[in-house]
């Protein structure tokens, strides 16, 4: 399973495109549409290659989804959770409630447990909020 066109245009829109390296609210160097992996500061990067990098990127993020989820997802569940996964990290995902209760076959909740992830820094930010939304209306959608 691959992520779709709707899900790479949702983590641009919500990463947005920076061509230098920057501090992300969670204090980590970041640049292009989210990368963060060897990223410092200094660093600098045009449109397409940052395009370039996210695909690369998530079809990792995709890989390692598809190998902690125990339970069969749907493509907008799985796009969902690779947004999400890509914005929070593998760690996050393997540790987090959301991975138990999906892996136990409670697709609802899960769903309902991406929305408590809007916070870095301790804080709740408007731009989390809002894109844990909408990968959770991504999520609860109907194939």
């Amino acid at each position: 399973m691959k992520v779709s066109q709707e899900c790479v245009d949702m983590i641009k829109f919500f990463e947005g495109f920076g061509s230098k390296a920057y501090l992300c609210p969670a204090d980590v160097w970041t640049i292009g549409y989210g990368r963060t992996k060897n990223v410092k500061e200094g660093d600098v990067v045009n449109e397409l290659q940052a395009e370039r990098d996210l695909l690369e990127e998530l079809e990792v993020f995709g890989e390692q989804v598809l190998n902690t989820v125990q339970v069969s997802l749907k493509q907008n569940q799985f796009d969902a959770l690779t947004s999400w996964t890509y914005n929070l990290g593998v760690g996050n995902l393997q540790s987090s409630t959301l991975l138990k209760v999906l892996n136990s076959g409670d697709y609802t909740s899960a769903g309902k447990e991406m929305l408590r992830w809007n916070k870095a820094g301790g804080k709740v930010l408007a731009g989390l909020t809002r894109r844990r939304e909408s990968e959770a209306k991504l999520w609860a959608r109907e194939a």
